[in-house]
């Protein structure tokens, strides 16, 4: 069945969507719907044990893997092998021998922009991150931190694609104290630009700040089982003083529950 074209198209639309490696299924006619909010952006995170197929789900929409079965689409349009969303994943993924600025700008290098106009597109969106100042710096460790590297990552995905943003995991590997700083970075980001953006996590507290939608899944195969509807009991904009009340305990306590039961 071809997918009906509407005025107003879903965001993003998987349907039906299964995957096999050999004999194991990690994914069986799975469905998630996220809707358009072009006025406002939406914060979407995914949460799950690892394994469970959340990662898998991000390489669909990014144009990286093709399900096994089912269709993935894109503000209705099913999704070719020439498109391509950015992704921030949880390793560094920036060239170590280019600048930030090169880095940053790299995609539009990619598509035949001219050097002054990819570099001053780069550079707003360096100065977005917090990276003015380390632009001619080389991307590696240790010339810049696990953060900075992130910021990187995160200011070259929106010079591509500032209408939506994908990350699996992207803080994961950062100490407490920068993940936390990492995370109202984020949330500055997202107010600022009005992005959708698409957070793949296994860790609840984090899940529970930024989500303005939050889904739950199960793994064996892969499904989603739950839909907290997070921003509707805490509004924007957050600050870390959120993590101290009791709305926000009761909520990080409720997924808690509902996820140890899977």
């Amino acid at each position: 069945m071809e997918f009906v074209n509407t005025e107003l198209p879903d965001l993003i639309e998987l349907r039906g969507v299964g995957q096999k490696y050999g004999e194991k299924i990690v994914l069986d006619n799975f469905n998630l719907l996220i809707e358009d909010k072009t006025s406002q952006g939406q914060f979407v995170v995914i949460l799950g044990a690892s394994g469970c197929g959340k990662s898998t789900i991000l390489r669909y929409i990014c144009g990286l893997q093709k399900p096994t079965s089912g269709e993935v689409f894109i503000r209705g349009k099913k999704i070719e092998d020439k498109d391509r969303v950015g992704m921030v994943f949880q390793q560094y993924s920036s060239f170590p021998w280019l600048s930030v600025l090169d880095n940053v700008s790299f995609g539009l290098k990619m598509q035949g922009v001219k050097k002054k106009e990819r570099n001053e597109k780069a550079m707003e969106m360096i100065k977005l991150v917090g990276l003015d100042g380390h632009e001619k710096k080389f991307a590696k460790s240790p010339t810049l931190s696990g953060g900075q590297l992130q910021r990187v990552a995160i200011a070259r995905s929106l010079l591509a694609n500032p209408q939506m943003l994908v990350m699996d995991e992207p803080f994961g590997a950062l100490d407490i104290t920068t993940r936390a700083m990492m995370q109202d970075m984020l949330l500055n980001i997202w107010d600022s630009l009005k992005t959708t953006v698409i957070f793949i996590t296994h860790d609840i507290p984090e899940a529970v700040y930024l989500a303005d939608d939050l889904y739950i899944m199960k793994a064996n195969p892969g499904q989603i089982v739950s839909h907290f509807k997070v921003g509707e009991r805490m509004s924007y904009p957050r600050n870390k003083s959120l993590k101290r009340t009791q709305e926000f305990f009761s909520v990080v306590n409720e997924i808690e529950d509902k996820m140890l039961k899977l």
